[in-house]
């Protein structure tokens, strides 16, 4: 008889997830807090169905490496700098306080120095999922507050990344502050060996080779390969320079998203990284006994209140030292009054290298599924709080308004929209990002990026042919090789900051979903878009053009004019 130990963990884990991921989602709550649920309810401490607790780990394994993968693949250090004034201090600083304040609670409670020192990073290190998905929700991502508020956690992460280097040295038996400073520059120094090699080949020789594979338009095996390279280079970390699977991860991705082939990377590996991640997420719910609410009140409430009041109330203090906005401080204390996959993470190293008990795991998975459920909540509270507050008195904070941005130092960049219609354009240096992005790159295409190179617009180009986008990028455009439409490479374009989307060429059905697809993404989008037809004009101006230019009208008036020169 066949062994189905497998199947049936995966069948029985993933459809219950699925159950609870919808009605958590309904409810207006994460899908995170349905699958931690829906782990619960397929562990060992609950009756009924019961998954195979060492098979459902281990497969979240991957999920831990898709995730770490992602983070590397998403993580750009310019959208970093842009914000740094106030993210990188803020998150250092909102950081230490949260882990000294876990630290505290959990040596009072009598654990050890170790396990208190896990527990407080596992407070301390937010959901770069559940932020994203609330700033996405609620259109706030293109704003400065949203941008901050990203910018934050991505220091959180580099938090994390440096934590997972620093645990396995610190959990040494008998270790001397001598040999404790040595086991550390051991493990930096082992660390960054692998990250230079991984940094070397990956950007010399498996960026190429992935391009190659791009190019042939053999889309499965470029799916292979980038899962291969993410597993692999895991596997290496772990096996080779014994450092976490997580860290080898993170540094694949972080090669490879820095490459051309990145965003079209990201887009393969996301539906990967969905099915992992939800499997993940039921392992630590299996994990969770429902007894510590019981057993250790105390240390929960206690958790809890550091994750919800301290960590925002910090965030919010933080952010008016730094002379950020008021907007800006109540966006990034309510975007990080929550814990996820990476304390997740950090903790389950911290159990296998045996620093934090069982209990620890147990608050924190608590934590985590109030925690998450809360943040939806207090979303609205500050979309309310913000309604009441623009209608009460006519304020002169407009950082986070439609289409607008400010610099690191809080000076308003030029709200002025690049439209068709003879407006002027605003100076290339005045813009955050890309005014323009630019989608077909057909004969049409070509000539307008190129018009647009020699005018200095601010023009982002995304395009499927590697060798049309080579020549627009050494002329000074930033090309992203991917699929439009599919999801996450027009995110990765930047669409989020935009102004204006221009569609060149393409046949119309191909048209009218980019035009949909991008008005999804950016509501705000000034869309403009070629017609060939009168039916193709009234097609595109009712899925969501903008300014539909009709090509025949426009070659018939060049036709005229070039007539008249003639006579």
């Amino acid at each position: 008889m066949h062994n189905l130990t497998i199947i049936a963990t995966l069948a029985g884990a993933l459809a219950v997830a699925l159950v609870f991921g919808w009605i958590t989602r309904r409810a207006g709550l994460s899908t995170l807090v349905g699958y931690m649920l829906a782990g619960i309810v397929v562990g060992p401490y609950t009756p009924g169905f019961v998954a195979d607790a060492e098979l459902a780990s281990q497969m979240s394994e991957i999920g831990v490496i898709l995730l770490m993968f992602g983070v590397g693949l998403h993580f750009h250090p310019g959208e970093l700098l842009q914000v740094r004034r106030i993210a990188i201090p803020g998150a250092v600083a909102q950081s230490v306080v949260a882990t000294l304040a876990g630290w505290a609670v959990a040596r009072l409670c009598g654990w050890s120095s170790g396990g208190a020192l896990v527990f407080g990073m596992a407070l301390a290190v937010a959901s770069t999922v559940v932020l994203m998905r609330m700033l996405v929700e609620r259109d706030r991502l293109g704003t400065h507050a949203g941008h901050v508020a990203v910018g934050w956690l991505i220091v959180e992460d580099l938090f994390t990344v440096i934590a997972l280097v620093v645990l396995p040295a610190l959990a040494a038996e008998d270790s001397t502050p001598f040999r404790l400073a040595g086991d550390l520059a051991l493990a930096f120094g082992k660390a960054g060996l692998f990250a230079a090699l991984v940094w070397l080949l990956g950007t010399k020789l498996v960026g190429r080779g992935l391009e190659r594979i791009a190019r042939a338009q053999a889309g499965e095996l470029f799916t292979l390969a980038v899962f291969v390279v993410a597993l692999g280079v895991a596997l290496i970390a772990a096996e080779v320079f014994h450092v976490s699977v997580a860290l080898g991860a993170f540094l694949a991705g972080l090669a490879i998203g820095q490459s051309r082939i990145g965003p079209r990377a990201a887009d393969d590996m996301s539906g990967f990284r969905d099915v992992f991640s939800a499997l993940f997420f039921v392992s630590v719910g299996m994990l969770f006994n429902p007894r510590v609410i019981i057993e250790a009140p105390v240390l929960a409430i206690a958790a809890l209140v550091v994750v919800l009041v301290v960590k925002p109330l910090v965030a919010l203090g933080i952010v008016h030292m730094l002379k950020g906005s008021a907007r800006t401080g109540r966006l990034v204390a309510v975007g990080l009054a929550q814990i996820g996959e990476f304390s997740f993470i950090l903790a389950a190293l911290g159990r296998q290298e045996g620093m934090l008990p069982d209990q620890g795991f147990d608050v924190l998975v608590l934590a985590a599924i109030v925690s998450i459920g809360i943040n939806p909540l207090l979303f609205r509270w500050e979309a309310g709080w913000e309604a009441r507050r623009s209608r009460a008195v006519d304020t002169t904070e407009d950082d986070d308004a439609p289409g607008a941005a400010r610099d690191d130092a809080g000076v308003a960049a030029p709200s002025s929209a690049l439209l068709p219609a003879g407006a002027s354009a605003p100076h290339p240096a005045t813009i955050e990002g890309d005014a323009v992005l630019l989608v077909g790159l057909g004969a049409l295409g070509r000539r307008v990026a190129q018009r647009c190179a020699d005018l200095g617009v601010p023009l982002g180009v995304v395009g499927e042919d590697s060798d049309a986008l080579e020549p627009l990028r050494r002329r000074g455009l930033r090309a992203v090789l991917g699929d439009p439409l599919h999801a996450g490479v027009l995110d990765a374009a930047g669409i989020a900051k935009a102004r204006l989307f221009v569609v060149a060429d393409g046949t119309l059905d191909a048209k009218m979903a980019l035009c949909l697809h991008a008005r999804r993404l950016n509501p705000r989008l000034a869309i403009v878009v070629a017609a060939h037809s009168d039916a193709e004009r009234a097609w595109l101006a009712e899925f969501g053009g903008t300014h539909v230019c009709d090509a025949i009208d426009e070659l018939g008036e060049a036709m005229l004019r070039t007539m008249r020169a003639a006579l």
